[in-house]
C-alpha cells in the first residue's frame, strides 16, 4: 500500500545539513518511513476499510448498471411493440410514446451512473488521503518521541528522494546514498507503534 508522495529535497539543503551534523554523527539516526508506514497495524486496518468501502461502491455500481441494462431490454421490446402492425394506429402511437419515455429514463440512468462513479472515486481518494495523513502524523510523533528519548538531534528518512530538474526530463534520485544502519530506529519505532495493536486489526476495524 504505497501512499508516499515523492519527497522533494534540495541538494543544497542536504549538503548544509550534512556539514552541520558531521561533527555530531552519533546524534543522527535514520528511519525507513515507507517500511514503518506499510507495517504499522493502523495501515493494515485502513487498507481493509478502504477495500470494504470500494467493494460497497462496486456493488452499488453493478446494481445500477444491471437496472440500466434491464431498461434497455425493455425499451427494445417496447419499440418492437410500437411497430406491430397488428394493433391499431392509436395503440401504436401510445406504445411509441411509452418507448420514448423509457428511452429518456435510460439516458437519465446513464448520467446517474457516470455521476455516481465520479463522486465515488472522489470520495475514496479523499478518504485514502485523509487516512494517509492521519497515519503519517502518528508515525511522525512516534519518531520524534523515540529520537528525543535516545538523544538523536536529527532523523533522516532513508526513502527520501531528491528532485533533479534535468533538461532532458526531471527525475528523482535517492537522497541518502549510503547508511551503515548503525543508528537506524525503524524497528524501534515499529515496535512502539505496534505495541497497541489488537489481535486482529482487520476484525477490529470491522467491529468498529
Amino acid at each position: 500500500m504505497n501512499y508516499f508522495p515523492k519527497r522533494v529535497v534540495l541538494a543544497v539543503c542536504l549538503l548544509a545539513v550534512a556539514v552541520g551534523v558531521a561533527s555530531a554523527q552519533s546524534k543522527t539516526a535514520t528511519v525507513d518511513l515507507s517500511k514503518v508506514f506499510d507495517k504499522y497495524w493502523k495501515t493494515e486496518q485502513a487498507t481493509a476499510a478502504l477495500k470494504d468501502r470500494a467493494q460497497e461502491i462496486d456493488k452499488s455500481d453493478r446494481e445500477m448498471k444491471a437496472t440500466w441494462q434491464k431498461s434497455k431490454e425493455d425499451y427494445q421490446k417496447q419499440l418492437a411493440a410500437a411497430n406491430d402492425q397488428a394493433v391499431s394506429p392509436e395503440e401504436r402511437e401510445n406504445r411509441k410514446k411509452a418507448a420514448e419515455t423509457k428511452l429518456k429514463d435510460i439516458k437519465d440512468s446513464e448520467e446517474n451512473i457516470v455521476q455516481f462513479e465520479r463522486q465515488a472515486n472522489a470520495n475514496i481518494a479523499a478518504q485514502k488521503e485523509r487516512m494517509r495523513k492521519n497515519i503519517l502524523e502518528e508515525i511522525k510523533l512516534a519518531i520524534n518521541s523515540k529520537a528525543k528519548s535516545t538523544g538523536y538531534a536529527l532523523v533522516i528518512d532513508l526513502g527520501a528522494q531528491t528532485y533533479v530538474a534535468d533538461p532532458s526530463g526531471p527525475y528523482y534520485t535517492p537522497t541518502v546514498v549510503y547508511s551503515s544502519g548503525e543508528n537506524d530506529i525503524t524497528e524501534a519505532v515499529l515496535t512502539q507503534l505496534n505495541s497497541t495493536a489488537p489481535a486482529d486489526p482487520v476484525k477490529a476495524a470491522e467491529k468498529k
